[in-house]
């Protein structure tokens, strides 16, 4: 039996907003195991980026309980990596003094040593010749692969991805997505990933948690049973079709929802 890496239990968040409450999640059940890579998939304002926070411990949740490799999460931590749509990186530093930043208070190891671990995260995303360049320097999927070699290089056992490539491009997008599954199939960590966009959940995916509209529930869970490793063209196959019409019928609550024709 695969290993439960992070295990939600009946989880719920209430916001206090205009001294109102608003139920942001109501009884979120999911579960990740080890290596594995799941996407959290709903319409905007469903809640996803809300739990990613609790599992990241950037946030407190009201109920239920939620634990990582058995242990209940009470704040941040090195086990967990955050990607977030922006960049945030450091505008002074170069790219390998960015990666190297997230090890800063590690005083087992030696400056050479962190400089060590932060190159070679970067060859790993494939910014190796760029490691003295300033985000200034580089274009957004560039910052945003610096980005991921920075959440990476203290080898967390969770990486949590918040719509890491929404303000890319399309085609830095595809190449992103690809770059992202070398990587994880590199490294074997466990992946949270969370997005509104239909063919990226299928594309990545083993298994995929839809959300449903606030508050937000999980409305559906699916087994992505693609071969790996998966090319692009994976997403004009019969099979890759019916998820994306199976996840569309249970978001529109519609039996006949059509599907765009792929280009």
């Amino acid at each position: 039996m695969e290993e439960v890496r992070l295990a939600a239990k009946d989880i719920n968040k209430i916001f206090i907003s205009n001294k109102k409450e608003v139920v942001a999640l109501q009884d979120v059940n999911l579960d990740i195991k080890t290596g594995e890579f799941v996407s959290l998939l709903g319409p905007s304002g469903c809640g996803k980026s809300t739990f990613l926070r609790l599992v990241a411990g950037l946030d407190t949740y009201t109920e239920g309980d939620l634990q990582l490799d058995g242990k209940q999460i009470t704040g941040a931590g090195r086990d967990r990596g955050v990607v977030f749509q922006q960049y945030s990186l450091l505008p002074w530093l170069y790219a390998w003094e960015n990666v190297a930043f997230a090890l800063k208070k590690d005083k087992s190891l030696s400056k050479r040593q962190k400089k060590e671990m932060a190159m070679h995260f970067l060859k790993l995303v494939g910014l190796e010749g760029f490691e003295n360049h300033y985000p200034s320097q580089m274009s957004g999927g560039m910052q945003q692969r610096v980005a991921i070699a920075r959440a990476l290089v203290y080898k967390p056992s969770l990486l949590l991805m918040d719509e890491p490539f929404g303000a890319l491009d399309a085609q830095t997008r595809k190449e992103m997505q690809d770059l992202l599954l070398g990587v994880w199939e590199e490294e074997k960590c466990s992946v949270l990933f969370v997005t509104h966009d239909v063919d990226e959940a299928v594309y990545l995916s083993d298994r995929i948690y839809v959300m449903s509209a606030r508050p937000g529930k999980i409305a559906k869970e699916i087994q992505v049973e693609l071969a790996r490793p998966r090319e692009w063209d994976i997403q004009l196959t019969k099979e890759f079709i019916e998820y994306k019409r199976e996840i569309i019928i249970e978001l529109q609550g519609k039996r006949n929802a059509p599907v765009a024709k792929q280009a």
